[in-house]
This record gives structure tokens, sequence and C-alpha cells, in this order.
């Protein structure tokens, strides 16, 4: 479920943008990810790529220890620790000879992760800092090749592309990935996914993105610092291009000799996080959760009528932690702005996402002149049935569109799974989470402004229609008509559970 999450959040972030889009393409190397500027280079999630229909069952490399004098490469990453990285120059000639003499000539001392995905992949090595730039050693770009003794195991070191390893240039990531079941593996099987007996028995027991195999150069494995790394991709980004609010620098890359030093392959020989540690360090607090507060008598709520669809969805409003973001939606809706209109894109198991007039989720706007800048509360979280304004990368770009939360519950496990890497939930929000279900990965980046708490059932239903490659609709789910009344005392049902 955590990678079906991630896989349609990372859909939804890209096509959010007037100039990007997210499809499904055969050919393990080609990039789905198509702008209308500079081609971004960048590895592709588990739902955009296919793999070759054989796989060779060879001995995996990723974790064989380096020899005293080999070369190795040392990343110094501010605020955050050293991590050091074993090269594999009998595999990837080519991308560790790149590497290395860019890291010599001080190349990737300054730069950035440009591109942070919880659960999958930190990315860097941009001059420009936002995934168009970037060259090789040799000026242009190189081909780095496949081998299938090196996969994307956590920890793995590769070069981004954009259409194939032919296109490699400066920019690299490191995996971070998740680790994989014998269901995980059947599930993609089916997709056309094959792979050999060794590099299951790893992503197994590491984890990592298994799909990106056959498609990007991996030249490199962490050796120590992989604690560093997971941190790392608990920052905060852009929602709309995963790009850190606050800079992740490299202070300085340098090439460096193996001197037998201790080896930490996996996440479990470090410490674990300390999730009250995080807690402080991101300034989360134990807040109580206001979502499921009842509507008083006579308090202003909103009522949407679906086409088709016999009950109405209601809505509570929260003015006392997002007052400019209810008084934008009650005001549109006083002025039948939302009314005609559709839910432009439908993602089962995370959102139904509307009030677009252009309907493809490139238009609308705010009621005020110069639009606003809104802000998110610790009170108010993305549990099943919130209702939130999607954005173009911050809350100050806030305008008329707006989403409701689906979502599916996390298991314990689940929870504790994403604990142990560094997400930090609060006692509040996990008991949510696993009893009511959401997307917890959106927290602090959307403005809740409100809360379904009748007609659940309405939403859930609309998240089965089918869609097209750009989740959107193929037949259009309408909004009749959204208006503004008072509470009357209706019956509250907030969780799905409460509906026949």
């Amino acid at each position: 479920m955590l990678r079906k999450f991630l896989a349609g959040l990372f859909c939804f972030m890209i096509a959010a943008s007037a100039a990007t889009s997210c499809s499904k393409q055969s050919g393990g190397s080609e990039s789905t990810a198509e702008t209308t500027t500079a081609a971004t280079t960048q590895p592709q999630t588990e739902a955009e790529t296919t793999q070759p229909p054989t796989a060779e069952n060879v001995e995996i490399a990723n974790f064989t220890a380096p020899e005293k004098g080999d070369t190795i490469i040392t990343m110094n990453i501010r605020d955050y620790g050293t991590v050091k990285f074993r090269l594999f120059p009998e595999y990837a000639d080519k991308g560790v000879e790149n590497f290395v003499e860019l890291a010599k000539k001080g190349y990737y001392d300054g730069l950035t992760f440009h591109r942070i995905i919880k659960d999958f992949m930190i990315q860097g090595g941009d001059p420009l800092g936002n995934g168009t730039g970037g060259e090789s050693f040799w000026g242009g770009k190189f081909d780095g090749g496949t081998d299938p003794h090196l996969i994307h195991a956590a920890g793995a070191l590769a070069y981004a592309n954009s259409g194939g390893t032919s296109t490699d240039g400066s920019q690299f990531y490191v995996v971070t990935g998740t680790t994989y079941s014998d269901e995980d593996f059947d599930a993609l099987a089916q997709q056309g996914y094959v792979f050999s007996d060794n590099a299951k028995e790893i992503y197994r027991k590491t984890g990592g993105a298994p799909w990106l195999d056959g498609g990007y150069t991996v030249f490199g494995q962490v050796i120590d610092g992989l604690d560093v790394i997971f941190k790392i991709q608990n920052v905060q980004v852009n929602p709309e291009s995963s790009l850190p609010y606050k800079d992740v620098v490299m202070e300085s890359v340098t090439v460096d000799e193996y001197n037998g030093e201790d080896i930490h392959w996996y996440i479990d020989e470090y410490e674990s996080f300390d999730p009250e540690e995080i807690k402080q360090a991101s300034g989360r607090e134990n807040v109580d959760i206001k979502n499921f507060t009842a509507p008083k008598e006579g308090e202003t709520i909103v009522s949407m009528k679906l086409k088709g669809y016999d009950h109405e969805v209601k809505i509570k409003l929260f003015p006392e932690y997002t007052e400019k973001g209810v008084e934008n939606f009650i005001t549109l809706a006083e002025q039948g702005y939302y009314d005609g209109l559709t839910f432009h894109r439908v993602m089962k198991d995370m959102l139904i996402e509307g009030g677009d007039p252009n309907g493809d989720g490139t238009g609308g706007e705010s009621i005020f002149d110069k639009g606003y800048e809104d802000t998110t509360d610790p009170h108010l979280i993305h549990a099943a049935g919130a209702v939130a304004y999607s954005n173009e990368g911050s809350t100050n770009t806030n305008g008329s569109r707006f989403f409701i939360v689906t979502g599916e519950k996390l298991t314990q496990e689940e929870a504790e799974q994403l604990e142990s890497y560094g997400y930090a939930f609060t006692d509040s929000e996990k008991e949510i989470y696993t009893e009511k279900g959401g997307l917890p990965w959106f927290d602090g980046s959307y403005t809740i402004f409100g809360q379904v708490f009748d007609g659940l059932d309405v939403v859930f239903d609309i998240q089965n229609t089918a869609v097209d490659e750009y989740y959107k609709p193929q037949k259009d789910v309408v909004i009749e008509k959204m208006t503004v009344t008072k509470y009357s005392g209706e019956e509250v049902r907030w969780d799905i559970s409460d509906y026949k």
C-alpha cells in the first residue's frame, strides 16, 4: 500500500503543473515526465516503468566490500553528516570515471539535492538546482550503460537520465526505497517486471527501487552514512517539484582511498531514529486533531450536489484555523463558481480533485485580486474526508482547485515502519491514520479548510470511476450545485464505515 500511495503521489505532483504529464510506458529506460522547457532528468517511479522480460541470475555485487586502497567517494552534507560510497569500475567504468573526475575538480561542491521523494530516492548534482542542467566530465552527455551485477538496492548510487543511459551527465541519485515481499513481486510480475532470484533476495532484505533496474547506470553503493540518506529523505519538500524548501547542500565531494574502516551496508545497522527528536526538530506538536469536531447548530457549512447522486456531500469548515481559505471557498460557492465544474482528477485510494474551470488542473483563481498566502495548521490533517486546496508548489498559490482525501488506513506495522525510517507522526496523527486512513505524506504542504461530515460514501464511490492515464475520469463527474447553508443538527457521519 505504501508504494501505491507514493507512486500515485508522484503522478499527482507532476500532473498538477500545466507543463507536465504522467503516464505508463514500456521500455524501462524511456522517460515519461515531459516538460515544455528543458528535459528533466529523473529516475522514474514504479508506476512509470516496465522492465525487459528476462533477468539473468548473476551474483549481485552491490554489497561486496572494497579492498584496501580502492577509490571511494566521501560526501559531506551540511547539517546532516558524511556519506561514503564504494565504486564499481569493473561494471560501470565510464560512470565511475565521470563521477571521480567531476569530484576531483570540485564540480559537486556546494550543489544541492534538488529532488527528494520519501521511500524512493534523493537526487542531486545539477548546477542549476532544478533538474534541467549538468553535464559529464567530457562535456554533454555519455552512455554509462547498465550491468545486471548492480541493482537499485537501498544505498545504490546511480545516474539520473532523460530517456536512456546515453543521456547520463552529472546528475545522480541515491536510492532509499522500501522492502519488497513475495506478494509485491507477484504484483510486479503481472505488470511485466522480471527479477532474478538473487535480486529478489536483496530487495526483500534491504529494500530499494527494483523497477529502475535496466534503465539507469548504477555505479556505486553507500558503505557508511546510509542513515544520513534516510534522514534527508524526510525533509519537507515542494509537493509540485519535490524540491526541498530548505536547501540540502553537498559541502564537499572528495575522492579518497578505502583504509579498512567499518562498513555499514544496511539501515538496520545504524542507531534507530528517535521519532521524538525528529518531531522536535520539525517543530511538530502533539496537538489535538480537529478534523472530526462536530459542527454547531447554525454554523456555516457547504453542501455539494453531484450529478447522478441523490445524496449531497456536506462539508464542515474551519475558519478558526484557515480564515482566508474558508472565506475564499464560501464566496466562490455563493457566486456559483463551482456549479457545473467537474472533478478532473480521480486517484483511487488517494483523492478526488475538482474546482478548475479549465477542467484539466491548469486553471482556477481565488477571490483575492493578488492571490493570497495561506498556511497549514497542525490541528488539521489529511485524514479521509479532509478537504484542502491544490496548489502549484506552496500554499501561497492556493486558488479555486480543491481535493477531498480518500486514502487507506495505515496498519500499525506500516506506521512503525515509516517511523523507523524517520517519518515523524505525532501520537494523535498516528491514531487517526490507522483508524480512519488518509494521506499523511501531504501534511504540511496543503491548506486543509474542511472535512466531509456527510456524503463520504459519495466521495468513495467517485474514486472508483474509470479514468485515463492522466487520472481524468472517462465520464465527467459534475458538481451540479454547491450551496452555502447552516448546520441544522443533521446526523454526522465521519467514517466510511458509518455508511451502509
